[in-house]
């Protein structure tokens, strides 16, 4: 039943990067829209998620939220490393593709985290899993549209693009389907969520929203902004 449920997840994934690819004559919106969208997956639905399942306090702080601190730090970190080196040839100034293509891989590896989270619910009830499959199904729109914008956005071709999202969409089919073979243990689901929010957040905050409205700051890529994230929102709260 798992496995069937994420085929669900794989359509919507890639509905979401066909919308994101189609619009390309609006490029602010489409930015605008991606750091609403990652902006509520990190503060409404991946960071409550990880204080949930890792919030044991390490010297006073829980665990998620360090992690999730140590994911923004490594983000930026990871970027500005491939810049230097990029700068270091020639190409200062310019936008770094190995980083898109690794916030394209995060995005991927999320989707396959999403894919086992589903998987872990259907074992412990029918119920719950409808439920997981719900928010799982939803988001994975967003998790498709963020992951052809990124990738895209730091000038790679548009193959790769295709190619990382495709990988998104197939991913939490692959997850789903691991779940047969083990279960992942709640304290490093909630630990990997804490990470890769962090990371999404530098993405989304030093990345997508500055260039969305250095580009063409206009009223509408804001109302795009707000927009994402109140569709997560929603989302969120439908599924609970």
């Amino acid at each position: 039943m798992a496995v069937f449920v994420a085929l669900g997840a794989f359509l919507m994934t890639l509905a979401g990067g066909w919308v994101a690819q189609r619009v390309t004559d609006r490029r602010h919106l489409v930015l605008g829209l991606a750091g609403g969208l990652m902006l509520g997956v990190v503060g409404l639905d991946l960071l409550p998620e990880a204080l949930e399942a890792a919030g044991t306090p390490v010297f006073g702080v829980p665990a998620a939220l360090l992690l999730f601190v140590g994911g923004f730090l490594v983000a930026h970190l990871v970027e500005r490393l491939l810049a230097a080196r990029q700068a270091a040839h020639g190409a200062d100034g310019q936008r770094v593709p190995q980083v898109g293509l690794a916030a394209a891989a995060a995005m991927v590896g999320h989707s396959l985290m999403d894919g086992i989270a589903l998987g872990a619910a259907f074992q412990i009830s029918g119920s719950m899993g409808v439920a997981v499959a719900l928010a799982v199904i939803s988001h994975d729109f967003a998790d498709g549209f963020n992951t052809y914008t990124l990738t895209s956005l730091y000038g790679n071709a548009r193959r790769k693009a295709l190619l990382m999202l495709f990988a998104a969409a197939v991913a939490p089919v692959v997850g789903a389907a691991t779940t047969l073979l083990f279960t992942l243990p709640e304290e490093l689901l909630g630990g990997y969520l804490g990470f890769f929010g962090g990371a999404l957040l530098y993405l989304a905050a030093a990345e997508i929203l500055p260039e969305a409205h250095h580009t063409h700051p206009a009223r509408s890529t804001l109302l795009c902004t707000v927009g994402g994230v109140g569709f997560i929102w929603l989302v969120v709260g439908i599924a609970e």
